[in-house]
């Protein structure tokens, strides 16, 4: 089955990226996990990698072409000759919206194609600064928070609570001046609505019955299905996801889901409950890492950053160690050895011992997915310098241990040369 290939979103800010190369040709066989092309934003320079198998073609985009986020550039076919055109993505813009900065759905992960909205923090007319939160999206991997990203007014809101969303799609508009009247829309009404190049006629057919939508796979082996917030919460309210499960409802499980659950019977608390999750969050006033970078690459000719980054967390727990740097969907691993040394850190395909989710420049500023396969260390800006979130399971981090690791990566990423001394 044929995959398209659409432009990532590497920061929540971002809204368009530069082709800077493509890695592969079209008709070259590809495996999933290769490099098929690089891009540039603001924030940096990154290689994109297939999610599927099969032959590149169908490609779209040219090399130094700024392509808006989520536009189908290029396809993996099952076949070198299938050379059907992607069709375009990008923002539809409607002459009846309020002029302003758009908002559009962020990309959490590069296999993702859309995001549910969970909620508004805002209301239409309300001022908000570009580090407020607007609203709350949630994946099949995590939940997060979504800052307005420019000051001013929310003008539009163009999905309600509830309703998915296309990766690139517009969501809100911030206007520069308080708008005289606000716009409120959801994704529904706006693809009910006939496009204006239509001829009029065509506005007045009666829709054809859509066909009743398929009901979502249950998990196999008794696992319950259920986005990160939805199970922290079920959890801190003692409500239990089977229920769900056994009454039908189909799986996966999102917030507004709870609502059903609450309504329904409780069941008889299990002997034993499951242990949550360790969470913890440091503070630091200033990132001392990119001046570290920068001197480790002149002093040294050290220019992989994230092998860099990766030395500091594995040296901040027992080495020798993995380290897996993630960042929107990619994700690399690092063996760092037992000496510590910076040249020493290599590339590796094994498990990680630590997981180090790279956020800074997004406006994310807080972050609860619970426990992963590792530790997870989460980095992100803060209001003055770094906010380093780690949140492990109990199995996997005792509290000390959990408090010691914390600390002292945290010391790292505020004074890197101090520590290495």
């Amino acid at each position: 089955m044929p995959h398209d290939v659409t432009m990532p979103q590497l920061g929540m800010a971002q809204d368009a990226g530069k082709i800077v190369s493509w890695l592969k040709s079209p008709g070259d066989a590809v495996d999933k996990g290769d490099a098929l092309f690089e891009v540039e934003t603001d924030k940096a320079t990154m290689e994109v990698e297939a999610q599927a198998s099969g032959f590149l073609t169908s490609v779209t985009a040219a090399e130094g072409e700024d392509v808006p986020v989520g536009a189908v550039i290029a396809r993996i076919s099952d076949s070198a000759e299938d050379d059907t055109l992607a069709a375009p993505a990008g923002p539809d813009d409607s002459a009846d919206l309020p002029a302003g900065k758009s908002v559009t759905m962020p990309q959490l992960g590069m296999a993702q194609d859309s995001g549910l909205l969970v909620n508004w923090l805002k209301s239409p007319g309300d001022a908000v600064a570009a580090d407020d939160v607007l609203f709350e999206v949630e994946t099949d991997k995590s939940t997060m928070e979504v800052a307005a990203g420019s000051d001013g007014y929310l003008a539009a809101t163009l999905a309600e609570a509830g309703e998915d969303v296309p990766v690139g799609g517009q969501v809100a508009i911030i206007s520069a001046e308080k708008p005289a009247k606000t716009v409120t829309r959801s994704v529904k009404s706006a693809l009910a609505t006939p496009s204006a190049k239509e001829p009029e006629a065509k506005a007045t057919v009666a829709p054809a019955k859509a066909a009743p939508k398929p009901a979502a796979p249950q998990a196999k082996g008794g696992r319950i299905l259920a986005s990160p917030k939805a199970r922290r919460l079920a959890l801190e309210q003692g409500l239990d996801l089977s229920l769900l499960a056994e009454a039908g409802h189909p799986q996966p499980y999102h917030m507004a889901d709870l609502e059903t659950l609450r309504a329904m019977p409780a069941k008889a608390p299990a002997q034993t409950a499951a242990a949550a999750s360790r969470c913890l969050t440091a503070e630091i006033g200033a990132d001392g890492f990119a001046g570290f970078a920068d001197w480790a690459a002149t002093a040294h000719g050290l220019t992989d950053a994230d092998a860099l980054l990766a030395g500091l967390a594995g040296a901040s727990m027992s080495v020798p160690c993995v380290v897996a740097i993630a960042r929107f969907g990619q994700q690399h691993s690092y063996a760092v050895p037992a000496t510590r040394s910076l040249s020493g850190i290599t590339r590796t395909d094994d498990a990680p011992d630590l997981i180090l989710r790279d956020l800074r420049g997004t406006p994310l500023r807080h972050i609860a997915m619970g426990a992963d396969t590792a530790p997870a260390l989460t980095v992100m800006t803060g209001a003055t310098g770094l906010t380093i979130t780690l949140e492990c399971a109990p199995d996997q981090l005792d509290a000390q241990a959990a408090i010691t690791l914390l600390a002292t990566f945290a010391g790292r990423m505020e004074q890197p040369l101090r520590h290495l001394l």
